[in-house]
């Protein structure tokens, strides 16, 4: 079942990305204590992760240390680029938003395509 994350907060999103960690923790029968030790954490930040309190390079941490770092790869996937994108570009990568405001739905460039 996929989540609606546009329809709650970025606490509420945070507090089940803390609960997911805490079942992926359960999942590999670790306590909160080997997993600070093993990730040179200290307790108490282990615990504010698992309630949605942290940052990115904990969460990082944790992940490698529940062997489970493949999982960044959905969490935001690598964006593809067109060949006709890449092609007016000649090869360069793009280094900075064109500054137009305004949100382009579903992450495509000017012609449509998907950056």
């Amino acid at each position: 079942m996929l989540t609606d994350y546009y329809a709650q907060s970025d606490q509420a999103i945070a507090q089940d990305l803390g609960r997911r960690l805490r079942a992926l923790r359960l999942r590999k029968n670790r306590t909160q204590k080997e997993l600070a030790d093993s990730a040179v954490l200290g307790i108490g930040t282990v615990k504010a992760l698992e309630t949605g309190k942290g940052k990115l390079e904990t969460v990082i941490a944790v992940l490698r240390e529940l062997g489970a770092l493949e999982a960044l790869d959905s969490f935001i996937p690598e964006p593809a680029v067109s060949p006709l994108e890449l092609a007016r570009r000649q090869g360069r990568p793009r280094r900075r938003a064109s500054g137009k405001h305004g949100r382009v739905p579903g992450g495509e460039g000017e012609d449509g395509a998907p950056w």
